[in-house]
């Protein structure tokens, strides 16, 4: 029994319990949807007030559309309204020439008649010249006419006789007078500036306490800028500028890249300097490289081979008797392509020819050959057509000449370099006894550079170390000193320095 009330019991808890989970649930439930028609009653007011608000400022907006959709329309008809008055003030003064033109016209045909009437009184008065004419001379206007005619035609024959002889005349002079005009016309054309390079450039600085740490202790900083660029480095009392001195202008040009390079970076140190100098001229020959083939791209010149354009950008580090041998060549070439066109020959040929004439005097070999033959040695080593490598070839008069642009790249180059100004011979006479004097030095055993400085009063000698001892740098000294007496022509003196110099160098690692 007691089991049984305690299941009944259990029974009736149990139910009890579901019974009140329910109405727990059920009122939970019931504040869930009161809260969510609440939330929804207050997103329902926010959204129609802010429809409202849209609706407010939309309605604004097509007020003030409209405003200015009024304004644009009073406008076009205020614009409307004064064309049509414009217009009417037309026609009424196009009414007012109409009549001018009406009476003018009356007057015209007035005029018209008026002379009709005089041409037939004219010709009137001519029937009877002509009859009184045919009485008093015996013979009728046909026979006047025919006499007339063939009096014409005789003296026609005369005339034309001696303005034929005078035709041949000036047709013998007309061809020299042509050929000179073209020359002119040509040259009038394809005129520029010349420049003349000098030996020596200026490197300006801040101030002057960057001298002494270019010089270096004891000036070794200086010596080793000298013996890497073989260039002379004076640094004198001018205020803010070192001159840099030499007659090779691709020297020059490194020894300045190299030295604005040292005192930007501030390290100047015979280790660093010789580092510089050697990127400085890779990049240079990169320079040099670019220049060409800008060059061949600016005269329109096409498939050259890489060592001949690097040639080319070379030519503006030389000069020739004072001119520069890129502009030179440049200016032969538009020479020659517009000479060439005037004569009927093949233009472009004739300027490659023109831009390739002195291809031989930037050559980078030894050669005892003229200019002109090296050239054509060297253009024809790399490619070029056989009439090209005729006109570089015979522009001096070397070889004989084969095709007519061999006489166009003659006379343009003399063209060029005959105008006043355009040369000076006592620069080219300068230059080539300061590459004389090192080529001499070069021939002896043991020498590694030679550099002409001081205009030439020094030859400055390096010589290797595991070579040469220093008795024997004393011998080759003497003995380039002797050559030189014996073998040139200079004025003044030359002193012949002799440089030996060991270096021991290791790497730890």
């Amino acid at each position: 029994m007691e089991f049984l009330y305690a299941g009944i019991a259990l029974v009736a808890g149990i139910v009890v319990g579901a019974l009140g989970f329910k109405f727990g649930l059920k009122s939970k439930a019931d504040g869930i949807l009161k809260e969510a028609k609440l939330k929804g009653d207050a997103i329902k007011e926010k959204k129609i007030s802010q429809a409202k608000q849209k609706f407010f400022e939309l309605k604004e907006k097509q007020k003030s559309e409209r405003k200015d959709l009024d304004r644009k329309l009073k406008d076009r008809e205020d614009r409307i309204r004064n064309t049509e008055k414009n217009l009417n003030k037309q026609i009424s003064s196009n009414k007012e020439l109409e009549k001018k033109l009406n009476k003018e016209k009356q007057n015209l045909s007035q005029r018209i008649d008026a002379i009709d009437n005089k041409v037939k009184e004219t010709e009137k008065d001519r029937l009877k010249a002509i009859e009184l004419l045919e009485k008093i001379s015996g013979m009728s206007a046909e026979e006047a006419k025919q006499n007339m005619v063939e009096q014409t035609l005789q003296d026609a024959k005369i005339a034309a006789a001696a303005q034929a002889s005078e035709i041949i005349e000036e047709a013998k002079l007309k061809a020299s007078t042509d050929a000179k005009k073209i020359v002119i016309q040509t040259i009038q054309r394809v005129a520029t500036e010349h420049s003349v390079e000098n030996s020596v450039s200026v490197f300006n600085i801040k101030n002057d306490d960057i001298k002494g740490r270019i010089i270096g202790r004891e000036g070794r900083n200086i010596r080793a800028l000298e013996a890497a660029t073989g260039v002379e480095f004076i640094v004198d009392d001018t205020p803010e500028a070192i001159m840099l001195s030499c007659f090779d202008p691709v020297r020059r040009e490194v020894a300045r890249l190299s030295l604005h390079q040292l005192v930007t970076d501030g390290r100047i140190h015979p280790a660093r300097i010789e580092e510089v100098v050697a990127k400085v001229i890779k990049k240079l020959e990169e320079e040099i490289m670019e220049l060409g083939k800008r060059t061949c791209i600016d005269l329109g010149i096409h498939n050259m081979k890489s060592e001949l354009i690097r040639m080319v950008g070379r030519m503006k580090y030389r000069s020739s008797y004072g001119q520069n041998l890129l502009q030179h060549s440049r200016e032969v070439a538009n020479l020659c392509a517009t000479m060439a066109a005037e004569v009927g020959v093949d233009a472009k040929a004739a300027k490659r020819a023109g831009l390739l004439h002195d291809i031989g005097k930037v050559s980078d070999e030894e050669s005892e050959l003229p200019h002109a033959l090296l050239g054509m040695k060297l253009a024809e080593r790399y490619g070029e057509r056989p009439d090209i490598l005729n006109a570089i070839g015979a522009h001096h008069d070397e070889i004989e000449m084969t095709n007519l642009i061999s006489p166009i790249v003659q006379v343009c180059d003399a063209i060029s370099g005959a105008r006043p100004g355009a040369r000076r011979e006592m620069i080219e006479a300068y230059i080539q006894r300061l590459r004389d004097l090192e080529n001499l030095a070069l021939e002896f055993n043991g020498v590694t550079k030679a550099y002409a400085i001081q205009a030439g009063r020094e030859l400055r000698v390096l010589v290797e170390s595991e070579r040469v001892s220093d008795i024997e740098a004393d011998q080759i000294s003497l003995d380039i000193s002797t050559k030189i007496m014996n073998e040139m022509t200079y004025p003044g003196q030359v002193r012949v320095t002799v440089i030996r110099e060991k270096r021991a160098v290791n790497i730890a690692r």
